[in-house]
């Protein structure tokens, strides 16, 4: 048996190989055996992680080291185990096929862990949404405001309770930058009174410039979102905003209780008179 394990070790040195990841654990001897040959090797590896790596680095997972050829051995500049707060971690760097990188998220506490991987998550799903989707149009509030002067504008066209409506819709555009504003701490009458009036003067990708405190042309400062988005976003708004109104009536059926002791009364009991002593 220690032949036939050392027989097994022995191939994987004699391949060239500096890195061993199993997803099983790996012993003592295995161990000491790649230590003294300055060979790493890390057991217990979840499969995720093997995949992840294979994908970056190349090769393939083996069940067998009978057979090892270099094409099935993954390639890295460098590798190094990097102590991270009170975890460690194992770091390839220059890997031959990789397309992505890893992101470690550091924090106090657990919801502003929480808080900070999903806000990463929306601004990598927007990119994605922005390399797939060539249609763009300013953030920060712009196409809001724009869009709410151009139903001011119909509004003034239509007679009836229909111009409320349009107006109605157009005040709720005026959300967004408003929000933006109290989020940032500005004042959000006066930046909105700004907007009012650079969207009047055609001043269209006219926003919320968080950095000065003021207003500004967003789309020559890159602040873009993509129109896909940001439409998906007015129809779902309009198709919720449709639905509650279509609601004419609510019925409630509170449950019956017993006036005494509050416990629900039986379907028998209902309706029948009580005795009297």
């Amino acid at each position: 048996e220690w032949s036939v394990l050392y027989e097994k070790l022995s191939i994987l040195h004699k391949a060239g190989v500096k890195i061993v990841l199993s997803k099983l654990p790996i012993g003592d001897v295995a161990t000491q055996f790649f230590a003294d040959r300055d060979m790493f090797c890390a057991g217990r590896v979840p499969e995720e992680d093997l995949k992840r790596t294979q994908m970056g680095c190349g090769g393939s997972i083996q069940t067998t080291v009978q057979g090892l050829t270099p094409e099935m051995l993954g390639k890295c500049e460098t590798f190094e185990e990097v102590q991270i707060g009170s975890e460690r971690f194992n770091i390839f760097k220059g890997c031959t096929q990789s397309k992505a990188c890893t992101i470690i998220l550091r924090g106090g506490a657990e919801q502003f862990m929480e808080e900070t991987e999903r806000s990463l998550h929306d601004a990598i799903m927007i990119v994605r949404r922005a390399i797939k989707n060539a249609a763009f149009v300013a953030g920060g509030g712009a196409i809001d405001m724009e869009l709410s002067k151009h139903l001011r504008e119909h509004a003034r066209t239509i007679a009836g309770k229909d111009q409320l409506f349009i107006t109605a819709m157009a005040r709720a555009f005026e959300i967004i930058p408003r929000q933006l504003c109290e989020n940032a701490g500005f004042d959000p009458t006066n930046i909105l009174n700004k907007l009012r009036q650079a969207h009047a003067k055609g001043e269209v990708w006219a926003g919320v410039d968080i950095a000065t405190e003021d207003i500004a042309d967003n789309f020559a400062k890159f602040v873009w979102e993509p129109a896909l988005v940001k439409s998906n976003a007015i129809i779902a708004a309009t198709e919720a905003a449709c639905m509650i109104l279509s609601v004419d009536e609510t019925i409630k059926n509170p449950e019956s209780k017993n006036p005494v002791d509050e416990t629900p009364v039986g379907p028998g009991a209902r309706g029948m008179p009580q005795q009297m002593m």
